[in-house]
């Protein structure tokens, strides 16, 4: 941890649209605060590029305030006390003193405006996020030790966590993410609160533990974060799927911890992303995620063998359609959905490649199959060899390899990418005879089959073959044009 600039060197640091802001607040008789997040990464040795503020303000005076200065405002958070603003390239929340709590059964929280810059942090979520800068004299304001916390590596709540987790349920799934994003540990009071209080996330709407397993997920750790919610129990109310792929190891260890295997899959996945100018930008959400789930069809699919070999037949099918609908409860977007669910189910694809061998046509299925999603099936199946064997893990990266070196030559000659039968539909409606319907689309199936199985094989000879298939069909009669 570092530690907190001077006042000069704030004043050198941070954007000078923070001493605009505090300026008019002043001018206009109420107190301003640089809280949060931005305060607390000044100790992490950043610039937070969120800028948070906390005032005595209320919404429509914070409104009047930045009128004229700002250049545009919204008020979509009027009703909690914030209103955000734009000054040149920084968005700007300000946010009144405030208290929140949430009734038993209510998933939006009870907003009563305080008076006071201490109060207000009293009812945040943690201790290091309980530190102030008021402004414009930069003033320190610290109450509930978050700079010991900070320092102490440790994730704290203001006062009792079992009274601030039952206040905003939300705290806990939070808690985790900042162990994850942060790399640090949470207090054991604060673990044995997420513990006992599990059933109270279920208040919380899908949407806002959705976006908090997002931000766990492309953390620094997401390790630390899922060992989380999954030693305290939470993961069993929001990622019960992951909770379950702690298989009970049976008494001659047959099969693996699929459980700590999956986390080391994750990791390694991270470890395959690429920079901003790459193919798989990291942190890549649909590619992590999807290493932390590829295997949950496993606990529905075990089976013991009478050989004694463990068994897990058809787990990624069945992993797929348990993705989609996690992912549908949580709320989650079709095409994020839809993506994760088919990296999923084709991540055992590859098995059998380095024995059997593939075909141009098996290569060419591979590539189609995976669409957009190839660069990060690529790196998932790289992921998901965690064996201690080293010429198991040696023979299926050599094996990788060649794939890889087959679909760019084959990309190469054929432009893969935008495979297209030989035919499109109006030549085939014009060869058969045919008017537009479903006959035209199976014909059109069977062209693009052949051409993923032979390749280009040019109009003529792709015609007579059509009219081959098209000889065989029940639909086989006098055109309809003749």
């Amino acid at each position: 941890m570092h530690a907190l600039p001077t006042h000069d060197a704030l004043r050198q640091i941070l954007p000078s649209v923070i001493f605009e802001l505090a300026d008019r607040f002043v001018r206009a008789g109420h107190e301003l605060s640089l809280v949060g997040g931005p305060v607390r990464d000044l100790y992490l040795g950043r610039v937070s590029p969120d800028l948070d503020f906390t005032t005595s303000a209320r919404p429509e005076e914070t409104l009047k305030i930045v009128s004229g200065w700002a250049d545009n405002t919204w008020d979509v958070g009027r009703e909690f006390g914030t209103i955000a603003f734009k000054k040149g390239e920084y968005t700007l929340e300000v946010t009144t003193y405030r208290a929140d709590a949430y009734d038993k059964d209510s998933r939006k929280p009870v907003v009563a405006f305080g008076d006071n810059l201490h109060d207000d942090l009293f009812r945040r979520d943690f201790t290091m996020n309980a530190i102030a800068l008021r402004l414009p004299e930069l003033e320190l304001v610290d109450p509930f030790d978050g700079v010991s916390s900070l320092t102490d590596q440790q994730i704290r709540t203001p006062g009792s966590p079992d009274i601030s987790f039952s206040d905003d349920p939300l705290r806990m799934m939070r808690a985790a993410r900042f162990a994850s994003q942060l790399k640090i540990e949470v207090s054991p009071e604060v673990r044995q609160a997420m513990s006992e209080m599990t059933d109270r996330i279920e208040i919380i709407s899908a949407e806002r533990v959705r976006d908090e397993l997002v931000k766990l997920i492309n953390g620094a750790d997401p390790r630390a974060g899922i060992d989380l919610l999954v030693d305290t129990g939470l993961a069993d109310r929001v990622l019960p799927e992951v909770s379950a792929l702690r298989l009970e190891i049976d008494e001659h260890h047959r099969h693996k911890d699929v459980y700590q295997h999956s986390l080391t899959v994750l990791e390694q996945a991270m470890e395959l992303e690429t920079d901003a100018e790459g193919a798989v930008p990291g942190p890549d959400f649909i590619l992590r995620f999807a290493a932390l789930m590829h295997d949950v069809g496993k606990p529905a699919t075990r089976k013991f063998e009478p050989s004694g070999a463990v068994s897990f037949r058809h787990h990624d099918m069945v992993g797929s359609k348990l993705v989609k609908a996690r992912m549908r409860a949580l709320r989650f977007d079709k095409d994020t959905t839809k993506a994760v669910a088919r990296l999923v189910e084709l991540h055992m694809r590859f098995y059998g490649y380095g024995d059997a061998g593939w075909t141009d046509s098996a290569v060419r299925r591979y590539v189609t199959d995976a669409g957009s999603l190839l660069e990060r099936l690529h790196r998932l199946t790289r992921s998901d060899v965690t064996t201690r064997n080293r010429r198991k893990a040696e023979r299926l990266a050599f094996a990788y390899d060649d794939l890889e070196a087959r679909i760019a030559a084959i990309a190469e000659q054929e432009e893969l990418d935008s495979i297209r039968p030989d035919l499109g539909g109006e030549q085939i409606m014009a060869i058969l005879g045919i008017r537009p319907g479903p006959v035209v689309g199976r014909a059109y199936k069977f062209m693009l089959n052949l051409r993923l199985d032979e390749g280009v094989l040019g109009e003529e000879i792709a015609s007579e073959r059509l009219r081959q298939w098209w000889a065989q069909q029940p639909e086989s009669q006098p055109s309809v044009t003749e």
